[in-house]
């Protein structure tokens, strides 16, 4: 059976291993006897280890490590990784720039949305699934059922989104926010306050709390 491939990185890195544990063990003024009765590895085994002629692995490595009292990852430089950053591609959707912030399918979507400062007539909507917000400036108005609230920089609100629901900017500014959606299954919690209402009765309330968990 033939063995792992590497990329040219990877194994770049593995034969470098070698030589810089010949250098840190002479600059150190360790025989490789002496090493060996530290490590027990046999001389055999380190010699050819320096050489490049044995492929390191952990098992010969940590013990390698734990006597020169140094991190492991001084005796392997790993590969830089590639270009973190997500470049990110606005889309416009009903008139709101969305910027989609996860770049693999699964069950949980993050956007960074922003919501231009237009006072629009709310059309409340309802569709499967759980959607958490969280402003980041502006002033957002969310609507859920009976609820209608406005959200300052700095909160969030989360929800069924099977309950009629709208969003949009208050009218004074525009809205930037981010906005994680997920699959069906979690309760609804509304973290803002909503504001107060008066001649609210008391089943009213018990109804909210109810709805609220």
């Amino acid at each position: 059976m033939g063995g792992v491939e590497h990329s040219p990185a990877i194994a770049r890195a593995l034969t470098e291993v070698g030589p810089r544990l010949k250098r840190l063990r002479t600059q150190r003024g360790v025989t490789l006897a002496a090493l060996s009765e530290a490590t027990g590895i046999s001389k055999s085994t380190l010699s050819r280890l320096e050489a490049g002629q044995r492929r390191p692995s952990l098992e010969l490595l940590l013990p390698i490590s734990q006597a020169h009292q140094v991190p492991l990852d001084e005796l392997v430089v790993a590969p830089e990784v590639g270009d973190p950053r997500i470049r990110l591609t606005p889309q416009r959707v009903n008139g709101n720039i969305v910027l989609p912030l996860t770049r693999q399918p699964g069950p949980l979507q993050t956007f960074k949305m922003i919501l231009p400062a237009t006072r629009s007539e709310p059309e409340l909507c309802t569709h499967e699934g759980y959607e958490w917000l969280y402003v980041l400036s502006g002033r957002l108005r969310l609507i859920l059922a009976d609820h209608d609230l406005v959200l300052p920089p700095g909160e969030a609100a989360e929800f069924d989104t099977r309950l009629p629901h709208w969003f949009g900017s208050t009218g004074d500014g525009p809205v930037e926010l981010l906005s994680l959606f997920g699959r069906q299954g979690e309760r609804m919690h509304v973290r803002a306050k909503p504001k107060a209402r008066e001649g609210k009765s008391r089943e009213g309330e018990s109804r909210e709390g109810e709805a609220g968990g």
